[in-house]
């Protein structure tokens, strides 16, 4: 992990401050390390299916977004292509993943990232009640209403996922 250059907030406080600009009422967890997506969603006090994860996805040459997935399930690629009407996505490396969102695959999140992409949620976020998303920090989750946090990140909310494993 590297050093913050001095008077430049780290990656916890980035997401922690966007977090309270956006006016959401959450909740912020704190936990050890976890093996499993199960393992997180019990130490965050919701169901895997609420845990939701923050992917990123490369739409083209400097252009991104983040898709919000429920823990059980993963992207269908056919309807998130068709949803943005694109051709071809793609998944970015990690150092990619880092370098336009500011933070580390397993921590990210829209809130605080370092440029404000679009932010696509599966339409199983809406209507959740409370969930938990990345907040910046290995073992850091920020929990709270599935509708509300679809709000404030102003998310495109759409059936753009499967069932994991299916």
């Amino acid at each position: 992990m590297s050093e913050q250059p001095s008077g430049t907030p780290g990656p916890e406080e980035r997401a922690l401050r966007a977090l309270q600009e956006s006016g959401a009422a959450f909740e912020i967890t704190r936990h050890g390390p976890v093996r499993s997506l199960e393992e997180a969603a019990a130490a965050r006090g919701v169901a895997p299916g609420r845990l939701v994860k923050t992917i990123v996805v490369r739409r083209g040459d400097d252009d991104y977004l983040f898709v919000l997935v429920p823990g059980d399930r993963q992207i269908s690629w056919p309807r998130l292509r068709a949803l943005l009407g694109v051709s071809r996505l793609s998944l970015p490396d990690k150092d990619v993943a880092r370098q336009v969102t500011g933070y580390e695959r397993g921590t990210i999140t829209p809130f605080g990232s370092l440029r404000p992409w679009p932010v696509v949620a599966d339409e199983r976020v809406v209507g959740a009640g409370p969930v938990s998303i990345g907040a910046g920090g290995h073992g850091v989750g920020a929990t709270l209403d599935g509708d509300e946090l679809v709000a404030v990140l102003g998310a495109r909310a759409a059936d753009v996922t499967d069932p994991a494993g299916g």
